[in-house]
């Protein structure tokens, strides 16, 4: 474990709490001092719950630790029973409790309370969130689903969607209506919206979805093999991995009804007339193994976009990605160091950023548009609207969502080209405003009107152009024409043009960066 200012996953105990969110009928109690109860703000602001999460803490202070802190445990445990009447109580400690050694564990299988007691060691200064939510799902089903009969008709369960997940809600909505279309019934989907009693009847599945290897792969592992069930392998995430995603489930099921596709319109989207300026945009992806798995095949595949680097956070999940970069030509990135991540993302010079919010906040750096694909994520990626990421309205979520920062980067290069244009100058105003009026700044003066002297280009009287980066060595300084030359390079490649030329200038011992230094500069990195 270490401090930072960001962080992509936190302690074990956060994903043990977004598996304890996500169902109904069972409650947590948390051995853990006062500073671990924040997480209650994860739901409740960033998700917009409008509950509380089913956990209680013992919020022992520094002045319990010379006492009894695992009398505080057992009397939360009652407490927590007595109030809340659950199906099933989970207990663990946090990172920080972890270190007075309570076993909250054993103290709460001692006291021979009325409902099934399940016990969680996790390794806080070893592991993470994802990790947490894994082992949870794990020994709930351990400790609740027992082997039966199977259901009379072709059933199967639905494994890894929790709260707090990226998109969880509306995936887990996108494939039960697509098994329904296929004639599959869902009997639990788990952890969210389960209770002890679903999970209690999870044998009665003829097989498992796995959604999400990150949270519940451990758990469609036991039950394979304790229950003998399989479990699909395919995440349908994009419209290929969708068609094989239904293939697979075909295989499993028997099925054989057909699926309508005529709701999914991204292929034809991604390949039509005005989508071609998208074909070989440079994208660097990071986030979750999986969903950077899924999106590298997405973005390569179905949108033309060409893969210029891509990496993972939870190093469980590291495997499998070297393996996919390496078909891509790539080494993957496996890091939980934003500021790495950072570092990569500006030496690779994207022309697109498909991340988490951090990534999102990276971008905003280093002027590149950017598209979340994955966890953690803030509060604008939990919309009220529906809005999934797997199946054929997933297909159609992923191509709005990937290509409105280039669209919207597109509109900003125009506007750039014709900043100097009668409509569009700077002090034009918003033309949605009516009238074109000009923004109310005394000390500014009043740009020309372009119009007048025959077209869009600056009239002789225009000011020299600003700078769009004022950082530059001393000795460097550059001419207007080269500024103004600079600005109709896009403006998502214009920072690297831009360090480019300063560095071709510092190279060659220039002190003035004209045009032609500007084009020198291209024809060099170029070769």
């Amino acid at each position: 474990m270490k401090l930072a200012v960001w962080t992509y996953e936190g302690p074990p105990h956060v994903g043990a709490m977004r598996v304890a969110t996500g169902m109904t009928g069972l409650h947590l109690v948390l051995h853990a001092p006062q500073g671990d109860t924040y997480a209650d703000l994860l739901f409740t602001m960033i998700e917009r719950r409008n509950h509380r999460p089913p956990v209680s803490y013992t919020t022992f202070q520094a002045r319990d630790l010379g006492a009894d802190t695992s009398g505080l445990f057992t009397s939360a445990c009652r407490d927590a029973h007595a109030r809340f009447q659950p199906q099933a109580l989970m207990v663990a400690a946090s990172c920080t409790a972890e270190l007075i050694q309570d076993d909250p564990g054993g103290l709460a299988e001692a006291m021979d309370l009325p409902v099934p007691v399940i016990a969680l060691e996790l390794p806080s200064y070893q592991r993470k969130e994802n990790f947490g939510c894994d082992e949870a799902f794990l020994q709930i089903c351990r400790t609740l689903a027992k082997p039966m009969p199977r259901s009379d008709r072709v059933t199967c369960n639905i494994l890894g969607p929790t709260a707090l997940g990226f998109r969880h809600r509306d995936d887990l909505a996108e494939i039960t209506g697509l098994l329904s279309e296929m004639g599959i019934e869902v009997n639990v989907a788990a952890p969210m919206g389960a209770s002890p009693a679903d999970i209690a009847r999870m044998g009665r599945a003829h097989f498992n979805v796995l959604l999400y290897p990150e949270t519940a792969e451990s758990a469609a592992r036991w039950c394979e093999k304790e229950l003998g069930q399989p479990y699909t392998k395919t995440i349908p995430i994009g419209a290929n991995a969708t068609r094989a995603f239904i293939e697979e489930v075909r295989t499993l099921s028997g099925s054989t009804l057909p699926v309508d596709e005529a709701r999914m319109r991204q292929p034809w989207w991604a390949a039509s007339v005005d989508s071609t300026y998208l074909t070989g945009k440079r994208v660097f992806l990071f986030g979750d193994g999986t969903h950077v798995m899924a999106a590298a095949k997405v973005a390569r595949d179905e949108m033309g976009f060409e893969v210029c680097g891509m990496g993972c956070y939870n190093r469980e999940q590291a495997r499998p990605l070297r393996a996919l970069a390496k078909e891509f030509g790539l080494d993957a990135l496996i890091t939980d160091d934003y500021l790495e991540v950072e570092r990569a993302i500006e030496d690779a010079a994207p022309e697109m950023i498909l991340g988490t919010q951090m990534e999102r906040h990276i971008g905003k750096r280093l002027g590149i548009p950017c598209a979340v694909i994955s966890a953690p994520v803030h509060v604008q990626d939990f919309p009220a609207r529906y809005s999934p990421q797997m199946g054929f309205e997933g297909a159609n979520v992923l191509f709005d969502t990937w290509v409105h920062p280039l669209v919207m980067g597109l509109e900003e290069h125009l506007l750039h080209m014709f900043r100097d244009d009668f409509e569009f100058h700077d002090e034009a105003g918003p033309s949605h405003h009516g009238g074109h009026a000009p923004r109310n700044d005394p000390g500014a003066p009043a740009a020309p009107a372009a119009a007048d002297e025959g077209g869009s280009m600056p009239p002789p009287s225009a000011p020299p152009a600003q700078p769009d980066t004022p950082s530059l060595p001393d000795n460097i300084i550059w001419l207007s024409c080269a500024e103004r030359e600079l600005k109709k390079i896009p403006f998502f490649v214009r920072g690297k043009a831009r360090r480019n030329t300063e560095k071709f200038a510092l190279e060659k011992g220039l002190h003035e960066i004209s045009v032609d230094t500007l084009y020198e500069a291209k024809a060099h990195y170029a070769r």
